[in-house]
């Protein structure tokens, strides 16, 4: 079984905790992406290589949809599992993932991805991660420029 396809994503619980983000997948089991999420306006890129996770939860900020983006390693039938969704991009390609969010696969083997919170309906988390690390950003709207 090919481990490339693109996997539709199913409601995820979520948990906006003190010590990160815990995300709830649908066969019981749950992660925690540790630490506050820096906030970044508009987009985040990451690290050549590295693995791009995506969560955009809903207006009550309980639930979610969650996204791996170029994900290599985790099998299709895991990810229907957990109801984790997966997008594949080709160099230079891009796709809106959800209203409001496009991810884009740039050069170097990087991931960006752009969103829109208000659109979104919701708040943007990017977690960025391989083996030596993990990093947590939430994307949020331009502060309102004062008049």
């Amino acid at each position: 079984m090919s481990n490339r396809n693109d996997v539709a994503p199913g409601t995820v619980g979520v948990d906006l905790r003190d010590e990160g983000v815990v995300v709830e997948y649908d066969d019981g089991r749950d992660t925690l992406y540790r630490g506050v999420p820096s906030a970044e306006t508009g987009s985040v890129r990451t690290g050549p290589g590295k693995e791009c996770h995506l969560l955009v939860t809903d207006p009550t900020e309980s639930e979610g949809v969650m996204l791996y983006i170029n994900d290599l390693k985790t099998e299709d039938e895991i990810l229907e599992d957990t109801g984790v969704g997966r997008v594949m991009l080709d160099a230079g390609e891009e796709e809106e993932v959800f209203p409001g969010v496009v991810a884009r696969h740039v050069e170097g083997r990087r991931i960006e991805v752009e969103a829109d919170p208000e659109e979104a309906r919701g708040r943007v988390f990017v977690f960025v991660e391989d083996d030596w690390g993990e990093q947590s950003f939430e994307i949020v709207s331009a502060a309102p420029e004062s008049e």
